[in-house]
C-alpha cells in the first residue's frame, strides 16, 4: 500500500506525547470523594470497568490514527511493468488546406482522411504516434504518445480553416522531423497526406526531405484526389460555399521525390477504398523491437479506514455514556 500524501503520516507521532500525557495524568489522579477509611472495600477487588476506562483512551487514539491515514489517502500499489514489443515512431502529417473539402471522397477528402487515420491509430498498439497539421502554417496537434484516446479525439475534432488557405508541405515535414528526431525507436516514419502542391512556407519540400533523411526518417507520401476533375468548395459574393468542378492538380513529381529521397514510397489515393488500402500497406511495414513501460491504474483505498474510524468513535461514545458513565 502507498499513500498519495505520505507527509501527513508524520502526524501519527503526535500520538506518542498524547500517551505520555495520559500516563502522567493517571498517576497523579486524586479521588473525587474522600472517606475516612477504605477497609470495608479492600476485599471487593477491582472492577472490570477500571480497566475499560483505559480502553476508552485506546479507542480515541485509534480513531485519530485512522483519520490521519484517511487524510494521507492510502491507494492500491502503483506499478510499472516493462515489456519487449515491436513498434515504430510515426507522425501523421495532415494537410488541412481548404481544398481538402473537395467531394471526390465521401463525404470529403478531410473527413475520409480523418476516418482512415483514426482506424490506423487504433490498430497500432505498440507505436509512438504524433500528429502534425499544416496548411499555410504548420503545428504539432499531438506530440508523440501512446495514448490512443487522445489521438483519436484530436483527429475527430480537426476543423478546416485552422491554419490558413495555402499549402506549406515543406514546413509540415520539418515540424514532423522535429517530433521524431529524438525518438528511441530505430524505425521512424512520416505519413504525409496532401491533395495539392507546395505554394508557400519557409522550407522547400526537397530541403525538408533531405533533413528527414539526415535523421534516418522515411516519408511515405499520399496524394489524395481522383484523376480528372472534382467538386471544390468556393465562396460566392455573399460568402456562401458552392462546389465547382475543377481539375485535380497534385504535384506527384515532388511527392515521389520526397519519398524516394528518404527511402519511403509514394501512393495515390483516388477514393476511400484506395486510401484504406494505402494505410494497410503502411501498417505492414517492418517494425522495430523496443521496450514499452506500462503504468497500472491507481485507486484510492481509504474507505476501510474511514469505516474503522467511525466505528471506533461510535463504540467509545456508547461506552462512555452507558456502562462507563461517570458522575460529574
Amino acid at each position: 500500500m502507498q499513500f498519495a500524501h505520505p507527509g501527513y503520516l508524520w502526524f501519527l507521532l503526535l500520538l506518542v506525547p498524547a500517551i505520555v500525557w495520559y500516563v502522567l495524568k493517571y498517576r497523579e489522579a486524586h479521588p473525587a470523594i474522600e472517606i475516612s477509611s477504605t477497609l470495608p472495600f479492600e476485599k471487593l477487588g477491582k472492577s472490570y470497568k477500571e480497566y475499560l476506562m483505559h480502553f476508552l483512551f485506546a479507542l480515541r487514539l485509534f480513531t485519530l490514527a485512522c483519520i490521519i491515514i484517511v487524510i494521507a489517502r492510502p491507494q492500491t500499489h502503483d506499478s510499472w511493468n516493462t515489456k519487449n514489443t515491436k513498434g515504430i515512431d510515426i507522425v501523421i502529417d495532415l494537410d488541412v488546406s481548404p481544398s481538402m473539402l473537395a467531394r471526390d471522397f465521401n463525404p470529403d477528402r478531410l473527413e475520409a482522411a480523418k476516418k482512415v487515420a483514426t482506424s490506423f491509430v487504433s490498430s497500432r498498439e505498440s507505436d509512438n504516434i504524433g500528429l502534425v497539421l499544416f496548411a499555410e502554417q504548420s503545428l504539432t496537434g499531438v506530440p508523440m504518445t501512446m495514448d490512443r484516446a487522445t489521438l483519436t479525439n484530436y483527429i475527430q475534432g480537426i476543423q478546416m480553416g485552422m491554419l490558413g488557405n495555402a499549402t506549406a508541405i515543406g514546413d509540415g515535414i520539418v515540424t514532423s522531423v522535429n517530433r521524431l528526431k529524438n525518438g528511441k525507436a530505430k524505425s521512424k516514419i512520416i505519413i504525409l497526406l496532401t491533395d495539392g502542391s507546395n505554394n508557400t512556407g519557409n522550407v522547400a519540400p526537397k530541403t525538408a526531405a533531405e533533413l528527414a533523411k539526415k535523421f534516418g526518417i522515411k516519408i511515405y507520401t499520399i496524394g489524395i484526389g481522383t484523376n480528372g476533375t472534382a467538386p471544390y468548395p468556393q465562396q460566392d459574393y455573399f460568402g456562401r460555399i458552392q462546389y465547382v468542378d475543377q481539375e485535380v492538380v497534385i504535384d506527384e513529381t515532388t511527392l515521389k521525390e520526397i519519398a524516394a529521397t528518404t527511402g519511403g514510397k509514394y501512393f495515390r489515393a483516388t477514393g476511400n477504398k484506395v486510401l484504406n488500402e494505402v494505410f494497410e500497406q503502411i501498417d505492414s511495414l517492418e517494425k522495430t523491437e523496443m521496450d514499452i513501460r506500462n503504468f497500472s491504474h491507481t485507486e484510492d483505498n481509504y474507505l476501510i479506514w474511514a469505516i474503522l474510524a467511525l466505528a471506533s468513535l461510535i463504540l467509545e461514545l456508547t461506552m462512555r455514556h452507558t456502562i462507563l458513565r461517570t458522575i460529574p
